[in-house]
């Protein structure tokens, strides 16, 4: 993969200048965001898939809900997701992600949408591209870059759905290569800057994406940067298949990524030592973009702008960051927040990386 020439490498080279002169900021929430439009099923249906008058819906959605499939806004409602972008640009992002998460065949299965994942993420990566450019002719001085987001998908390779039949697999290796094959190609197309496999809670998955893409960059004869992220998924400090921060950088590093970090399901100061861990280790950028604190009784996020920035901006401080932004209940206001905080500190030291070119 490394030997391939980028595909565009303009954008690579205003986006690793970027890197070398300070901690750039990754957007926050896209469905934190979205919950406070308060869509109900038509305003998650549109046009495109309103039921018809012999009570079928348009465009193949059939009788399935599709309220909650937030990456179908990105055809339904685009204005909002670009508002959305627009919002966190305007916070002071420097990257902001597609609306892609789930925008792979099997995810989108859950809805009987798999035939638009293509659409999805091209869809997707065009609306956040058309707002990055649009903020970077005001900003020349700060571009802005896409991250094209690969989803974990709905299914995991390593373990078993069914408790009772432990050897019992839902989806196969093949399955999700070809799922992210498909994703990855739309959101190149759409114009992503960089692809980000993320919230990875099985490293078998993740290995199925960075295997399609590698596949996909050979097919093209160029590449764009990557980005891993995966998911400490409770205070164990380990991803649900098993592995500890160590264990799972070391099992994705072959891939040469742009960064490795951590994101989701824990608060900054819970992941805290896990990033240190990535610091510590990585021959390569780190990033986080964790949640606004645990999910309370009523799953939402209390952590306030303000606490998450003073966390983060330690991290800043003691050398662990690179890329820093949001997940789960962060908005722009966390995001302004954040950016504030990690402003006057160097971005952590890269380790040479003198294999590179090998």
């Amino acid at each position: 993969m490394s030997t391939l020439p980028w595909l565009h490498p303009d954008r690579v080279a205003a986006l690793e200048q970027a890197l070398h002169q300070r901690i750039l900021i990754i957007d926050g929430a896209m469905g934190t965001m979205l919950q406070a439009h308060e869509l109900d099923e038509p305003g998650f249906r549109g046009e495109r898939f309103e039921h018809g008058h012999d009570g079928h819906a348009h465009d193949h959605a059939g009788e399935c809900d599709l309220k909650g499939n937030n990456d179908l806004l990105t055809l339904t409602r685009p204005h909002i997701i670009r508002g959305v972008h627009d919002a966190y640009l305007q916070a002071g992002a420097d990257l902001v992600e597609t609306n892609t998460f789930n925008s792979t065949r099997i995810s989108q299965a859950d809805y009987k949408l798999q035939h638009l994942a293509r659409e999805l993420n091209l869809e997707g990566a065009r609306l956040a591209r058309a707002a990055c450019a649009a903020m970077s002719a005001k900003t020349p001085k700060q571009p802005r870059f896409v991250i094209g987001v690969l989803g974990p998908t709905s299914r995991t390779a390593s373990l078993s759905p069914d408790v009772n039949d432990p050897g019992f697999r839902n989806v196969t290796f093949e399955e999700l290569a070809e799922n992210y094959t498909e994703s990855a190609n739309g959101l190149i197309d759409g114009g992503a800057d960089v692809l980000m496999v993320e919230t990875i809670f099985d490293t078998l998955n993740a290995k199925a994406a960075l295997f399609a893409l590698s596949e996909l960059f050979h097919r093209r004869g160029a590449r764009v940067p990557v980005m891993i992220s995966g998911t400490i998924t409770d205070r164990s400090g380990r991803t649900l298949s098993g592995q500890t921060a160590e264990a799972f950088y070391y099992s994705v590093h072959h891939a040469r990524p742009l960064s490795v970090g951590f994101n989701c399901a824990l608060g900054a100061e819970d992941l805290r030592p896990h990033i240190q861990t990535l610091a510590d280790l990585a021959d390569c950028l780190v990033s986080t973009h964790p949640n606004a604190g645990l999910p309370n009784a009523f799953a939402e996020y209390d952590e306030t702008p303000e606490h998450m920035a003073t966390v983060l901006g330690e991290f800043a401080r003691d050398g662990l960051l690179n890329l820093v932004g949001g997940c789960c209940g962060t908005t722009p206001a966390h995001i302004e927040a954040i950016a504030e905080a990690v402003r006057d500190y160097a971005p952590r030291a890269l380790p040479s990386r003198d294999a590179e070119a090998a």
